[in-house]
């Protein structure tokens, strides 16, 4: 059975559509949270690596100092 859609009905439900979709303030604020967490995880990596770069530089000099090697 088809059923009969006026331009009205038309117009309604594509309002419709348009209201339950995000607005671009929401989904601004999503990808803000988005990025502080990714540079918080940014932040977390490098720490770490340099902690690991300034072991890794003292475990050189003291092989250096054991075979003497300047």
């Amino acid at each position: 059975m088809k059923k009969n859609i006026t331009i009205d009905n038309l117009a309604k439900m594509i309002q419709r559509g348009f209201l339950e979709t995000a607005k671009k303030t929401e989904v601004n604020k999503r990808f803000d949270k988005i990025e502080d967490r990714l540079d918080r995880i940014e932040k977390l990596l490098i720490a770490e690596h340099r902690r690991r770069i300034e072991k890794l530089e003292i475990d050189v000099r003291e092989l250096k100092e054991l075979l003497a090697v300047k």
